[in-house]
């Protein structure tokens, strides 16, 4: 019965983001709002949605481990996982300003959920700057849009869904009922998924923060996997990193910040969490500056490497959480052979891609 009502939530999510993302998407572009803004806000809005549902939901039902590594496990399963697995189905092109502004963005809002929880938690002062960032970068987007050419805006309105305007919920009613069946089935899904998510805890012996990491994380990122590996099948853009790293900024600020502020109390922060899955996450997001820089091409093998990564965080978590008597020397080897050698193979391909650059110029 708990499985069958978490499958259910889940289905519930991956249906209510959907329904949200075409009738937000559509409305937005019926007012005139530029194409950029409504992919950039919008679309990121609508895949990130289950995250924010599940995220509130627990705050507020003070499941805090599970909203905080709600966020974290997310934006960690995104990268490792989703783009690994995107890349291996077909290689990624990235778009220029993903590497020169989005990619920055994604690392400096990581670095700053870092700093805030420093003092061990994340209360509603905290939420109100990441959701005032929020803000301030929607506004800089407005403001960016307007530079765009015709053809670029053109570009992003032929890849939101549902974009052709002469369709049946081209009429604002239509639009505005999609998104208000969108946000009931999220609702729903939220409240169902938490409550399985909780008694599957408590079942297995594993702690909230570890389900919240893993399985909530990966089920809530369920609408971007679907948004990625669909558009590299159909060879469309570099939508597949986009969507991604547009999610992983929006996960922080809204999510986070919106958890926070409606939370009774400040979100707790778990020393292991501080100590170990945060600083995962920040050093997924570095990664992606040399690999996305390189070529402005995901390799298969750089996916390869993603997959590879993720599949060994599962495991440490797994680990950490059965206290396994391997853990110790799994962490050693990853501490000190595996990751430096990734370190020094990343900035040995940003070095090569810099100076090939320098000497084109």
């Amino acid at each position: 019965m708990t499985l069958a009502l978490f499958v259910l939530g889940l289905v519930a999510l991956v249906a209510g983001a959907q329904l949200l993302v075409r009738g937000a998407a559509k409305l937005a572009l019926a007012l005139a709002v530029s194409p950029l803004v409504v992919g950039l806000t919008v679309v990121a809005f609508g895949t990130s949605a289950p995250e924010l549902a599940i995220s509130v939901r627990a705050a507020w039902g003070g499941q805090t481990d599970i909203a905080l590594g709600n966020v974290v496990g997310s934006n960690i399963f995104n990268v490792l996982f989703i783009l690994g697995l995107s890349a291996l189905v077909a290689p990624l092109v990235v778009a220029p300003q993903v590497v020169r502004q989005e990619v920055p963005v994604m690392l400096a809002v990581s670095l700053a959920l870092f700093a805030l929880a420093l003092d061990g938690g994340i209360g509603r002062a905290d939420g109100a700057l990441l959701f005032g960032l929020l803000v301030a970068y929607t506004v800089f987007l407005v403001w960016q849009s307007r530079r765009e050419t015709r053809a670029t805006q053109d570009e992003f309105a032929h890849e939101l869904p549902g974009a052709a305007r002469q369709t049946w919920d081209r009429h604002w009613s239509a639009q505005l009922g999609l998104i208000a069946a969108g946000l009931a089935l999220l609702v729903a899904g939220a409240r169902w998924l938490v409550e399985a998510a909780v008694a599957i805890a408590a079942a297995l012996g594993l702690s909230e923060m570890v389900i919240g990491l893993t399985i909530v994380a990966a089920g809530t990122s369920l609408p971007e996997a679907a948004t990625s590996v669909v558009a590299a099948l159909r060879g469309e853009r570099a939508i597949a990193v986009g969507n991604i790293v547009g999610s992983n900024a929006f996960n922080i600020l809204a999510v986070l910040g919106l958890s926070a502020l409606l939370a009774p109390a400040a979100l707790p922060v778990a020393p292991a969490m501080l100590r170990f899955d945060i600083p995962v996450m920040i050093a997924v997001a570095a990664a992606c500056l040399p690999i996305f820089f390189s070529g402005h091409l995901i390799a298969r093998w750089e996916g390869a490497l993603f997959l590879a990564y993720y599949a060994a965080y599962a495991a440490y978590l797994l680990l950490a959480a059965r206290q396994h008597d391997a853990l110790d020397a799994y962490g050693t080897v990853m501490a000190t052979v595996v990751l430096p050698l990734t370190a020094i193979t990343l900035a040995v391909i940003g070095w090569r891609e810099w100076r090939a650059r320098r000497r084109a110029f």
